[in-house]
């Protein structure tokens, strides 16, 4: 007698508040690879920040009360999968201090932060995705952003998933892994750092060669492509996402 088959895993899809005000396009291809691997993916309405701006400003209260609320919207899913290394590190590291003691809350804020993952993280890690049914004929360079890499190690996976796409050449630039200098509001805060530090992104990314920008974050990406923009260069800016699902006809990030 055959065994009856596994059901698809169910996906929570965070779709973070850049993607939904700034660039829908990579929800939607998020949701296109994640469907592709297999998975049952849905986006809740109720979802809002994940409370990261509140707390790195030292707004404990209220980056608890956005936790509750991402919490209870996400935990009847197997998985809750961000295309933000930035976002899923604040889901899955600084959530669980925030219950601490609390004996209502820490078990469910553990069990909820143990099914959080960065979407390419989610693909290579816990699925098994190697490779993927796109191309794209450029030379690319990829940016690791620092939440993605420092706190849920988030390097090779994005670049496997590229390896598959047809045509594409990756060039790796110096310094992938230093920061872009954006850090949500320290470039608010700390304009003429950030400036300096963004610049020296810059010239590594045109000392690349590549003809086209990939990072897992946007809003280091749109950090890094209103520089290239204000600079003049052509560089095309994108979400790795956006490459990988094959939905490239959207204008890149920052605009032509």
């Amino acid at each position: 007698m055959s065994e009856a088959p596994s059901p698809a895993p169910s996906v929570g899809l965070f779709v973070t508040c850049l993607v939904d005000l700034f660039r829908p396009s990579v929800g939607f291809a998020a949701v296109k690879l994640l469907e592709d691997a297999g998975c049952t993916v849905d986006a809740p309405m109720a979802q809002t920040c994940c409370g990261q701006p509140a707390y790195n400003s030292g707004d404990r209260q209220d980056a608890r009360a956005i936790a509750e609320q991402t919490i209870a919207a996400f935990e009847s899913f197997d998985y809750v999968v961000a295309p933000s290394g930035s976002c899923a590190g604040m889901l899955k590291k600084h959530y669980p201090p925030l219950f601490r003691g609390d004996a209502a809350w820490e078990a469910r804020a553990g069990a909820f932060s143990e099914k959080v993952f960065e979407l390419t993280g989610f693909l290579v890690d816990i699925l098994g995705v190697r490779s993927v049914p796109a191309a794209a004929a450029r030379s690319a360079t990829y940016h690791d952003s620092c939440s993605g890499l420092r706190e849920l190690g988030i390097r090779q996976q994005p670049r496997v998933l590229l390896s598959s796409v047809e045509g594409l050449r990756l060039t790796e630039m110096a310094e992938a892994d230093v920061c872009c200098g954006f850090g949500g509001t320290f470039c608010v805060k700390y304009s003429e750092i950030s400036n300096a530090i963004v610049e020296k992104k810059t010239a590594n990314i045109a000392a690349s060669g590549a003809d086209m920008l990939l990072a897992g974050d946007l809003g280091c990406l749109m950090n890094m492509a209103g520089k290239l923009k204000r600079q003049g260069s052509g560089t095309e800016v994108r979400h790795v996402a956006e490459v990988l699902a094959g939905m490239t006809d959207s204008p890149p990030i920052g605009g032509r």
